[in-house]
């Protein structure tokens, strides 16, 4: 049975680390029109699993996206300097929405292998109780 919860076991790290990263992509396409925001991602690190030899994997820390924001001229804005400009995010929204296919891809993958794993564990259970 170690076998079926190591696999339990990598599959929920890995919707957990695509859930995170799926809610912080959302944050960066609500916040694309928002003054100022800079782009936030996730980078995934590889965990060793206490007394196994199982690699999971965990989300590292949110980190800020230090590439330029667009400079928006509109002399009306609250924000603008002097000469009519402010900063804009710096977030793509053609990236962002490829971002969260492939991460809802990834997320559908582990939760597929969660349940196949939850089912070859029920049948063995019933084989085992014949």
């Amino acid at each position: 049975m170690s076998a079926f919860a190591d696999a339990l076991s990598a599959t929920s790290s890995g919707l957990k680390a695509q859930s995170l990263r799926l809610r912080t992509l959302a944050e960066n396409i609500a916040n694309v029109d928002t003054p100022g925001y800079r782009r936030k991602s996730v980078p995934f690190e590889a965990k060793d699993a206490a007394q196994s030899d199982l690699t999971l994997v965990s989300p590292g820390k949110v980190t800020l996206d230090q590439s330029e924001r667009a400079q928006i001229y509109d002399p009306a804005h609250p924000l603008a300097d002097a000469t009519g400009h402010y900063q804009g995010s710096n977030v793509d929204l053609l990236i962002e929405v490829a971002d969260a296919r492939e991460a809802q891809r990834s997320y559908e993958a582990n939760l597929r292998m969660f349940e196949q794993t939850r089912q070859m564990s029920a049948s063995l259970l019933d084989l085992l109780r014949r």
